[in-house]
């Protein structure tokens, strides 16, 4: 199903390192807004720099992969250090497709990281990448993202009953 997360995960730092690279993940497309940041901001969620320091140092490629500008997006980057593709039009597969080719990776060793099913999931499942879906981690005030937001409820809900969410075992 187009629509379906190959995971499920709360916030980006709840992704155990390891399970990428036990999963064959050597390359992340990440979306910027409820993904690495709360939307709009340009201060990066607690604990992300570490969390994609680590992700870095354990030999998985990172590229932002947003809708937005460029002017919103390279300030941003830059303080992450990450190359970005911006305007990336998801969920077409372009932006997710630009930037395996800029990581130098097959489609098959990268997944997409974002907070939205009818951009990020789609867009990846488009490109042949792997989706993870977040949980917004601050809701959107605008009324497209209210909407997306109520239609987004089934389908997570369903996802995590079949198991989708990605709980530790101890």
């Amino acid at each position: 199903m187009i629509f379906k997360p190959y995971k499920i995960f709360n916030r980006i730092t709840d992704i155990p390192i390891e399970w990428l690279i036990a999963n064959g993940i050597k390359g992340l497309a990440l979306d910027a807004d409820n993904t690495l940041s709360t939307h709009h901001s340009q201060t990066p969620l607690d604990g992300v720099p570490e969390w994609l320091n680590k992700a870095e140092q354990s030999g998985i490629k990172l590229m932002m992969v947003s809708n937005a500008n460029k002017n919103r997006v390279t300030p941003f980057a830059n303080k992450l250090g990450l190359e970005f593709t911006s305007l990336s039009c998801k969920p077409l597969p372009v932006g997710f497709i630009r930037a395996t080719r800029k990581m130098g990776l097959k489609r098959c060793e990268v997944a997409a990281i974002g907070d939205q099913i009818f951009t990020d999931i789609v867009g990846a499942k488009l490109a042949g990448v792997k989706p993870i879906l977040l949980m917004p981690v601050k809701p959107e005030t605008g009324v497209s993202f209210k909407l997306r937001r109520n239609l987004e409820k089934p389908l997570i809900a369903r996802y995590k009953r079949k198991g989708l969410m990605y709980e530790e075992v101890t």
